[in-house]
């Protein structure tokens, strides 16, 4: 081999020892690379999530802890409650898409949510706005607190003090007074917040069940107007879905019962919506981003991360087990008032974690007992022992005989019944029971001895019974018969047991049960 031959090979040599240290080169670059893009990736989308997080939390408005009343129930048996108001103050941006006139907040409409413990089934529990209730002691702007009202329209409690923003911690007193259940947090969405809301998923699906005119949204134009909804069912979002929401009159009877029908419909299907899209950063971000710029909280939602964390706790819950109902309620006169004892029922349902039927949500391997059969006695319910456990008995009735009938039971039962009397008021609809701190054990054992008692806690000690009318009317109750008790309390739409039935699920065709009257 000559000189040239040798360089020449040796040059092969050279070039093909390099071609393969550079494939093993290559073959590295592209992972190297890709790890580098990746890191790149998740540095960014890090940072892009820590600013979009910054930029929610800066969002968030909170109303002062200061205002909630210092007398609340005790916590119930599981889950969380959650307080819902809609506001349709004038002020700030939403001026431009409703009517009215000053800058005092109101609620427009409001309901208690109950997640069950076993985060699979909801319920919101819709309270109507003229619902005649009692509002406690609320705290002012000034810092003094209001003497209690009797007998006020529910929305009042969200006007108390007069200021643009409302009064969320008053509505949440009255609220707990009303029920007997703690909330947990209260949300406030406006109309902005609203409105934006339903534009950020693209629209919501609704039905109408006739033609609506522009004289239905305001009646006090005196004419007809323009057609804004066609009969049927459509998508709507922005001032659309708010003008869906606030309709009242031209369908139905013309009554706030009738439009909360149709929220609970709209409401329905937007979590649908939601959940059709998927509980993604991609879809709640923005619809996030659309409710912290109007959605005023308690302070145990002020951040985007307790936010974005109570909504992907809503993200196993079926639909079929998301339920909405309106609270008992029948007329009186232009007003609504609460019916008893199915509204109690209700109450003491969702204390106990129980769903709408009486049964528990997480099954009987859970160890909360269901709620006892309408019209047993306590003994057929499994009541327990009464050894050891004091009780006052008063009868909260015109019926005569209840107390001394009760404490008959009781002292049969095992308790010790410290006096009887007659209760301070004779129009107890619902028999409850009263308990100090330290004796909600025992206020349960003695409750499970009378149908339907609702649990109050108090201030003061010991365990007190004040007997009402649905202790009279038990056929199943010792003494008296229900004849001999007095008049049951007068049908209404809503007073019948079955409140299961008049539920309706967030999966229901969105063309039903959308108008009272």
């Amino acid at each position: 081999m000559t000189a040239s031959s040798h360089k020449a090979a040796a040059g092969r040599g050279g070039r093909s020892e390099r071609t393969g240290r550079a494939a093993v080169r290559g073959r590295r670059r592209p992972l190297r690379t890709a790890g580098i893009v990746a890191v790149s990736l998740l540095v960014l989308v890090t940072a892009g999530a820590g600013w979009y997080y910054f930029k929610l939390t800066g969002n968030i408005t909170t109303f002062g802890a200061d205002g909630v009343s210092p007398q609340r129930p005790a916590q119930g048996s599981g889950g969380q409650n959650v307080l819902v108001i809609g506001s349709d103050s004038r002020s700030g941006d939403n001026s431009a898409l409703g009517g009215g006139e000053g800058d005092v907040g109101r609620s427009d409409t409001a309901f208690l949510l109950h997640i069950y413990k076993d985060g699979k089934h909801a319920v919101a529990v819709s309270i109507p706005r003229d619902t005649l209730v009692d509002i406690p002691p609320c705290r002012l702007p000034s810092g003094k607190w209001t003497a209690p009202r009797h007998n006020a329209m529910f929305n009042a409690a969200f006007s108390v003090g007069e200021s643009p923003q409302g009064n969320p911690a008053c509505t949440q007193n009255t609220v707990e007074k009303l029920s007997g259940v703690r909330v947990d947090h209260t949300v406030v969405v406006d109309f902005e917040g609203f409105s934006k809301m339903t534009s950020a998923v693209g629209g919501v699906p609704v039905c109408l069940p006739k033609d609506v005119y522009e004289g239905d949204l305001n009646p006090n134009r005196h004419s007809r107007g323009e057609r804004i909804f066609a009969k049927g069912p459509q998508t709507v979002s922005g001032q659309q879905a708010l003008d869906y929401v606030r309709l009242r009159h031209g369908i139905g009877d013309n009554s706030d019962i009738g439009r909360i029908q149709r929220q609970q419909a709209f409401v329905g299907s937007l979590i649908k919506k939601v959940k059709d899209q998927g509980f993604n950063p991609g879809t709640l971000l923005p619809l996030a981003d659309a409710a912290t710029r109007s959605m005023t909280v308690d302070p145990g939602l002020d951040s985007a991360d307790k936010l974005l964390s109570f909504a992907m706790s809503l993200k196993d819950i079926d639909l079929h087990n998301t339920k909405f109902i309106t609270l008992p309620w029948r007329y009186q006169g232009e007003r609504v008032a609460v019916v008893h004892p199915a509204a109690d029922t209700l109450w003491a349902d969702i204390k106990a974690d129980r769903t709408l039927d009486g049964e528990h949500a997480g099954g009987p391997s859970d160890g909360t007992a269901p709620r006892a059969p309408a019209g047993g006695t306590a003994t057929d319910a499994g009541a327990g022992t009464g050894t050891g456990i004091s009780v006052a008995v008063y009868n909260g009735t015109t019926t005569t005989g209840l107390a001394a009938r009760a404490a008959g039971q009781l002292k049969a039962a095992g308790f010790t019944v410290t006096g009887t009397a007659t209760a301070r008021s004779q129009d107890h609809a619902a028999t409850t029971v009263e308990y100090g701190a330290g004796k909600e054990a025992q206020a349960r054992t003695v409750a499970a001895r009378f149908r339907d008692a609702r649990l109050v806690p108090t201030a003061a000690t010991g365990i007190k019974v004040v007997l009402g009318a649905t202790y009279a009317a038990d056929p199943a109750a010792e003494g008296p018969t229900a004849a001999s008790a007095g008049p049951a309390p007068s049908p209404s739409p809503s007073s019948s047991s079955s409140i299961a039935g008049q539920a309706r699920s967030a999966d229901d065709d969105i063309c039903s049960g959308l108008s009272y009257g």
